[in-house]
C-alpha cells in the first residue's frame, strides 16, 4: 500500500514529466530580445552530458561495490548536471536559431537517427529518473533496483548521444 507521501510524489513526478518537455518545446519558440547569441554554450552543455555519463557509470560501479553513500552522491550530482544541462540548453536555444546538419549521405541518416532517438529518449527518461530516485529516497530499494536497470541505460544513452550529436553538428554552427 502506497503512503500519502508516495502518492503525492508520484503525482508530482507525472506532472514534471509532462510539464518539462512541454516547457522546453515552448521555450524553443521564444527568442529573448536584445540578448546576444550564446554560441559558447554548446560545448559546455556537451561537456556536462559527458560528465553525466561518467558519473552514471561511476555510480553503478559504486553500488555494485556496496558503497550506497557514494552511489547516492554521484546520482545526485548527475541529476544536478542534467538540470544544469537543461537550463543551458534552453538558454542557448532562446538566443539562437536551430542549426541544420550539413552532412550528406549515410552520415546524415546516422545523425538523424541518433538525434531523434536522443530527443525521444530524453523525454522518456524524465519519469524513469524521477521514479527511480523517489523509490530510493523512500527506501524502497527492491523496486528502485528493478527500475534502475531500465533507467541507467536510457539515461546513459541520452547523455552519450548528447555528446555525439554535439560533435556531429558542431562544424555547422554559425561562426
Amino acid at each position: 500500500m502506497e503512503s500519502v507521501n508516495t502518492k503525492k510524489q508520484n503525482k508530482l513526478i507525472v506532472a514534471l514529466s509532462i510539464v518539462i518537455p512541454i516547457a522546453v518545446a515552448l521555450l524553443f519558440k521564444i527568442r529573448v530580445p536584445g540578448v546576444e547569441r550564446l554560441g559558447f554554450l554548446p560545448p559546455i552543455y556537451a561537456t556536462i552530458n559527458a560528465i553525466t555519463a561518467v558519473l552514471l557509470v561511476l555510480a553503478v560501479i559504486q553500488i555494485k561495490k556496496g558503497n550506497r553513500g557514494l552511489h547516492e552522491k554521484l546520482i545526485k550530482i548527475a541529476m544536478s548536471f542534467s538540470v544544469l544541462f537543461l537550463l543551458l540548453y534552453v538558454a542557448y536555444h532562446a538566443t539562437s536559431d536551430a542549426t541544420s546538419y550539413g552532412g550528406e549521405g549515410v552520415v546524415k541518416y546516422i545523425y538523424l537517427f541518433i538525434l531523434i532517438t536522443h530527443i525521444v529518449l530524453s523525454i522518456v527518461v524524465i519519469p524513469f529518473v524521477l521514479f527511480t530516485y523517489a523509490r530510493a529516497i523512500n527506501m524502497d530499494f527492491e523496486r528502485h533496483k528493478k527500475l534502475a536497470r531500465i533507467t541507467f541505460p536510457l539515461w546513459l544513452y541520452v547523455a552519450v548521444t548528447g555528446v555525439v550529436v554535439y560533435l556531429m553538428i558542431s562544424p555547422y554552427y554559425p561562426a
